[in-house]
């Protein structure tokens, strides 16, 4: 008896590819990437200036180290604020903790004649001390972080005026530089480094001289060192550390991430204390170098620290963003404040550019993000 069944075809049938093994083209991997918007804006601020600046000193080597170590002090606190801003939260009180922790070095320094180091290790445990504070206020009273941190900016600030009058009598405490010769810790937040490779250059012609032959760029700043190597860090610890991933999580979405495992809230409390720390690194940073300490210091920082976060692409209501894209940010504000000075413009519009460029940042983010979305 035959049968009607049709013989089984030899073509083989292909079996529907699974979408999370499927190869994603580079432009579509790119589109998705926060730091897309920042990257796009530093090679327009550098063209602008490469072109507008041209002949003036601003891309010499001393020119590029002036910008690059303006941008090195707000990228130190940008990365912290990155990484909690990718966490959900907020810190207003970094410019604070700046001017505090400036304080509590140079007054047992100076006054009191400790060592530096021991000084600084005060300031550090202090900031870790605020920055729990800070994260556990947040987490046991559900208040937002910008009230929370609001709070202390005022705080903080108030205790360093407060302290400094109460022990010294002014708001200004010099003579750091009379304390730190021989200081290890001290030697990692002051001068410079590569200075051999900077008078080989010199040598080799590669690198202009002064009058007695030294180069006039001696090596790059400690600064610059601090913020590219926190830079890396954070990058590494956001994208190839199961710690990165709590923290888009407890941004993306905090009680999903608590239901799946997630500490939640020692991931926020640890960031806060991360935020405090490099308040305090700036702080060294600026002591180390000017020499003294001003209740004053650190006015507004915790803003420039938001927008530079904010043009490197990260979102306002946590889960998206990058410390490289944070990078570009303070990158785009340095060229922007030395650009500014080379060319001659009023310094008195920069805070007018620095607002018009964060809403275009925004506008510039929102409109990519809406593309990667399509783009899927």
């Amino acid at each position: 008896m035959q049968s009607n069944t049709p013989p089984p075809s030899s073509t083989p049938v292909a079996e529907p590819q699974d979408e999370r093994i499927q190869r994603v083209p580079f432009w579509k991997k790119a589109l998705s990437r926060p730091e897309l918007g920042a990257l796009a804006g530093t090679v327009l601020v550098l063209a602008f200036f490469i072109v507008s600046a041209s002949g003036t000193g601003m891309f010499t080597p001393a020119g590029i180290v002036n910008f690059l170590e303006v941008a090195a002090q707000l990228g130190i606190i940008a990365t912290a604020a990155a990484l909690l801003m990718i966490g959900g939260e907020f810190d207003l009180s970094i410019g604070s903790m700046i001017g505090l922790a400036g304080i509590l070095i140079a007054i047992p320094a100076v006054e009191y004649g400790w060592p530096l180091w021991a000084a600084m290790l005060l300031a550090f445990s202090c900031a870790a001390l605020v920055g729990w504070i800070n994260g556990n206020l947040v987490n046991r009273t559900g208040l937002p972080s910008f009230i929370v941190t609001l709070g202390f900016l005022f705080i903080l600030r108030g205790m360093a005026i407060g302290i400094s009058r109460l022990l010294t009598g002014r708001t200004q405490i010099g003579g750091i530089h009379n304390h730190m010769d021989g200081d290890w810790f001290a030697a990692l937040f002051s001068g410079e480094v590569a200075t051999g490779l900077f008078t080989w250059m010199a040598g080799q012609g590669w690198i202009a001289t002064n009058f007695a032959g030294n180069p006039v760029v001696t090596g790059i700043p400690v600064s610059i060192v601090w913020w590219l190597g926190l830079t890396a860090v954070a990058t590494w610890v956001l994208l190839c550390t199961p710690y990165g991933n709590w923290i888009f999580a407890s941004g993306g979405d905090a009680n999903a991430a608590r239901n799946s495992g997630v500490p939640v809230h020692r991931v926020k409390i640890s960031l806060f204390m991360f935020t405090a720390l490099s308040a305090t690194v700036f702080a060294c940073l600026q002591v180390m170098d000017t020499g003294s300490a001003d209740t004053i210091r650190g006015l507004l920082k915790e803003l420039e620290a938001i927008i530079a976060v904010v043009i490197g692409g990260a979102l306002l209501t946590g889960g998206y963003g990058s410390a490289i894209g944070a990078a570009l940010g303070a990158l785009i504000f340095g060229l922007v404040q030395m650009g500014i000075f080379y060319t001659g413009v009023n310094t008195d519009w920069f805070q007018v550019f620095l607002g018009a460029m964060l809403l275009v940042a925004v506008l510039f983010n929102n409109f990519m993000r809406k593309k990667a979305m399509e783009a899927k």
